[in-house]
Order: structure tokens, then C-alpha cells, then sequence
């Protein structure tokens, strides 16, 4: 990609880590937008446990790719990327600066390595058949059935993703093709400068555990149950809506538990403050790998590891 092309700045991090805090201002300075890549921020009615943009957030900067679904409806990496390729496409049209800002690793990586997602819709039947396998089996299990289909698949997916796994299985299912041959990829029409936001692991815990009280604070179990009440209106009992993609997201199947009556308040605090650990670490092994593929194609790259150093 030549220095003419059009710049995006993506602002990149493990949860807690300060992304929209840093980027919101870096759009103001720069006549930018902000698209999210964050898997949740789909979602309508899970604003608290999510730490969606707040309305005044979404005020100071135009925000792209959130509230686009209900916590039932499916949404699907080749949906990402298309409508956030052409929420970039439409923001330099506009002579604006897009930044891209999240913490989901895969959205990252379809948006920056040019990923063709392959146009296989879901399939039920299938889906299912590999969801059994894995509630029987075990997660190991389904990660071993995926590597002795396509082993290069293996090395890109997350074996503990076990949504992922479902997905690259069904999709080589149905369409009868390798999941790693239908990965296509092409370089974007525009050069990114890649900001990654990595603070020392105890201080990026003690923010996580900080916002994890701040959420409850603002009522993210009644969020919850209000979700909740919202599903089984639509037909979703609680057990079913606790198996939806959405109810994944961080901290909500614990939440949900707790306004179920299966679970103290202070055992979904423990549980959610390890479960933030494990991702935390997932995060940066994902986005370390970015910052070197970046860095080894000449992209331009910035790790900052200070919250001092998110001065923009």
C-alpha cells in the first residue's frame, strides 16, 4: 500500500485497557470517526456490561457499527466486515479519518489483513450437530475434530472460541471446502497505523475489577433482567436465552444466573474477575501477533504501556 493511499488509525487493546477513552479525544483532533470492532457493541439493550459509548460519547464522536441487532438475531463476521469496510469506505469519502477501536481480535484482523469472510449463511442443523458434539465431548474434543480437518485452520482459531470452531466446522461442512481455503484476503484500498494500547498486566486488572464494580454501580443487573424479560417475550426461556451468542459477552451468563436466583452477587464477581483475566491474556497473545504482522510489513505501528503515554 503507497503513502498515497488513505490513512485509518486503529486503536487497539485488551478490555479495560482505556481504548475509547484514548480515541474519542484522537477523533476529535483529527476529523475522525470511530468504527467499532467490538463483537457486543452489536447488540441493543446491553449498554452497562458491555461499556458501550455512552450517548454524550456518541455525541462528541460519530460511532459506526453499534445497536445493530437484538440479543436473538445472528451476526456474522462476514456481516462485520462488510458493513464496516463500508463504514470506512463512506467516512473518507467524506475527506474523515476512520478509527477503528476494539478488542475484538478477529474483527481486527478481517479489517487490517484484507479478509475475504467466505458467503456461507448459517445452517442450522449443522450448527447444531457441532454444539451437541461439543457439550458431549468437550471443547478439546471439537478443537481435535477441526485440526484433523484443516490443520492451518487450527493454528488461526482459538481452540477455547468454541463458537469459532462451531462455525469453521460448519461452514467446511456445508460447503464442502477447507475453512482456511475460503480465508481469502486482499490488501485494503487504505494504509493503517496500527495503536496498541498494552499497560502492565496489574494495573489493566485493578482497572478491569474497578469497572466491573462501576457497571454493577449503574445497574447492570437490571440491565440484565430487563434483557431477559426481553427474550422471553420473544419466546426465549431462560435456559435457551443463556445459550445465545449474545449472553457470551462477558460477565452476562453470571449476571443472568444472579437475577435467576442460581448464583450470589459475590460469586459473580469472582467468576467474572477471573473470567476478565483469561480474556485479558487471550487479547494481548492475539493482538502481539498484530503488531508484529504489522510491523513486518512496514505498517506503522505505536505500543504504548503507560496510561501517562495515551496523551493525544
Amino acid at each position: 500500500m503507497t503513502s498515497a493511499a488513505p490513512k485509518l488509525i486503529a486503536v487497539i487493546g485488551p478490555t479495560a485497557a482505556g481504548k475509547s477513552a484514548y480515541a474519542i479525544p484522537l477523533a476529535s483532533q483529527v476529523d475522525g470517526e470511530i468504527v467499532s470492532a467490538d463483537s457486543r457493541h452489536i447488540y441493543r439493550r446491553m449498554d452497562i456490561g458491555t461499556n458501550k459509548p455512552t450517548p454524550d460519547e456518541q455525541r462528541r464522536v460519530r460511532h459506526h457499527v453499534i445497536d445493530l441487532r437484538d440479543a436473538d438475531e445472528r451476526f456474522s463476521l462476514g456481516e462485520y466486515v462488510q458493513l464496516a469496510e463500508a463504514a470506512i469506505a463512506d467516512i473518507l469519502a467524506r475527506g474523515k479519518t476512520p478509527l477503528l477501536v476494539g478488542g475484538t481480535g478477529q474483527y481486527v484482523r478481517a479489517l487490517l489483513r484484507g479478509w475475504q469472510v467466505p458467503p456461507v449463511p448459517p445452517h442450522d442443523a449443522t450448527r447444531e450437530k457441532w454444539q451437541r458434539y461439543a457439550r458431549e465431548h468437550g471443547q478439546a474434543a471439537l478443537f481435535a475434530e477441526l485440526a484433523a480437518r484443516d490443520p492451518d485452520a487450527a493454528r488461526t482459531i482459538d481452540p477455547r472460541n468454541v463458537r469459532r470452531v462451531v462455525r469453521a466446522l460448519e461452514v467446511m461442512e456445508v460447503s464442502g471446502r477447507r475453512w482456511s481455503e475460503l480465508q481469502r484476503s486482499a490488501p485494503p484500498a487504505w494504509r493503517a497505523e496500527l495503536i496498541y494500547l498494552n499497560p502492565p498486566r496489574e494495573w489493566l486488572y485493578a482497572q478491569a475489577d474497578a469497572r466491573l464494580m462501576r457497571m454493577i454501580e449503574q445497574g447492570w443487573l437490571a440491565e440484565t433482567e430487563a434483557l431477559l424479560d426481553f427474550l422471553g417475550q420473544r419466546g426465549w426461556d431462560a435456559d435457551a436465552a443463556l445459550r445465545l451468542p449474545s449472553m457470551s459477552a462477558l460477565g452476562y451468563r453470571e449476571m443472568a444466573l444472579v437475577v435467576m436466583g442460581r448464583m450470589t452477587l459475590d460469586q459473580a464477581i469472582t467468576e467474572i474477575k477471573r473470567a476478565t483475566r483469561r480474556f485479558i491474556r487471550a487479547q494481548d497473545v492475539w493482538f502481539r501477533q498484530e503488531v508484529a504482522h504489522a510491523a513486518s510489513v512496514g505498517g506503522a505501528v505505536r505500543v504504548l504501556r503507560s496510561a501517562s503515554s495515551y496523551e493525544t
